[in-house]
């Protein structure tokens, strides 16, 4: 669950903004940028990146060994490079207004990534036309097919364009459900007296994003003119991506408990279990078997209740994620979880690494209460019986 929280999450935010943006060194953080130019030569080199060539400092054990570097090389899968631009404006309809951002996506805009969420109508076909968010309709108690007015101020000049709604979107997530609207490029370029070369910057999507941050960095290094530079979205808005981050965290903490408790379970399991075969112990140690070969008895054991105990809660947990991925049966206040409901992402490998982990960590365990066996003596026992 945790995994999918934060894939279904990272996948909304990358799908609204792609996974690197390059921009003016110049660029104005309230939104309204600085334009750039269109055709730019470094789009061929973008476009011709396959590989990437790098070092980096050696670590060892989490420290880095100072003046040692090696060598990497990582593959970059550029999917798509589209331009955009965005401005502020005060959206009105004949009832209401609001203050929105207006973010212009061009023709190579790749509308996969944003028509799951669209909700009603369709995408943007026309300069007139824009997606609004479910929540801005709202406010201005307006549906598709309906008309709103765009308005702006540019050079001590206020705007005016009216504009078609073909659709409403919702990402659930509140910050920009709120406040952005999504029109042609060419729209924006208009509404801030650009012409039909100018461009805040640029999206980049990747096929794989493992690597983000490094291609990103040999971008701005080797490809991009000195004005121009190449950010990360998680750079770009880095509290969401921390507070994601705090999930691994949380995880880390719900697998130790549960470890722990099934430690403590396992080791009293073990001790009855010692108890009460306690004449058997006596009668193998009279006839001469090992401390050893009889605590392997009681760790084989042990090592069958787990592995069994590990089959049922396997096949009751993945049962009920199953469930809640066809049903969706457990859900959440879109509000403050950004999801309607819970997600689920099933990865075996990590599976499997948990239950092999947790299957080891346990019988390691379980090795030091069977040092009671050979505190045992035959003779005691078996009076005593």
């Amino acid at each position: 669950m945790i995994s999918g929280f934060k894939k279904d999450i990272s996948d909304k935010i990358f799908g609204f903004w792609g996974h690197i943006h390059i921009t003016d060194y110049n660029i104005n953080r309230s939104i309204e940028a600085t334009p750039i130019l269109k055709n730019q030569d470094f789009l061929l080199d973008l476009d011709t990146l396959k590989k990437i060539h790098y070092q980096r400092p050696m670590e060892f054990m989490g420290r880095i060994i100072p003046g040692k570097f090696s060598f990497q090389e990582i593959d970059v899968n550029i999917k798509s490079i589209y331009p955009f631009a965005m401005v502020p404006a005060i959206i009105n309809s004949n009832e209401e207004f609001d203050g929105v951002i207006i973010r212009g996506l061009g023709e190579d805009y790749d509308w996969a990534q944003l028509e799951p969420y669209i909700m009603e109508g369709s995408k943007i076909s026309a300069p007139n036309e824009i997606l609004i968010s479910t929540r801005i309709a709202e406010r201005l108690k307006v549906g598709v097919g309906d008309e709103v007015i765009l308005n702006i101020i540019k050079n001590n000049q206020q705007l005016k364009r009216k504009t078609k709604v073909v659709g409403t979107y919702r990402t659930g997530l509140e910050e920009y459900d709120k406040k952005f609207v999504i029109a042609d490029l060419s729209k924006v370029q208009e509404l801030l007296m650009w012409d039909s070369n100018q461009v805040a910057g640029y999206e980049i999507i990747l096929d794989d994003i493992e690597n983000v941050a490094t291609i990103s960095e040999y971008i701005t290094v080797e490809i991009l003119p000195t004005r121009l530079f190449s950010e990360t979205i998680r750079d770009k808005f880095p509290n969401i991506f921390e507070w994601l981050d705090l999930q691994d965290f949380n995880g880390s903490v719900i697998l130790i408990l549960m470890i722990l408790v099934a430690l403590i379970n396992m080791i009293t399991s073990i001790l009855i279990l010692i108890i009460e075969r306690s004449k058997m112990i006596g009668t193998l140690k009279a006839l001469g078997m090992s401390n050893w070969n009889i605590r392997k008895i009681f760790l084989y054991y042990s090592g069958y209740i787990i592995g069994y105990g590990l089959l049922i809660g396997n096949i009751l947990g993945l049962g009920i994620c199953y469930l809640q991925k066809v049903t969706g049966f457990i859900k959440l206040d879109e509000t403050n979880y950004y999801l309607s409901v819970a997600p689920i992402n099933i990865e075996l490998w990590t599976i499997l690494f948990l239950n092999v982990a947790a299957f080891i960590v346990i019988l390691i365990f379980l090795i030091l209460p069977t040092y009671i066996i050979a505190k045992l003596e035959p003779v005691k026992i078996l009076r005593f019986e």
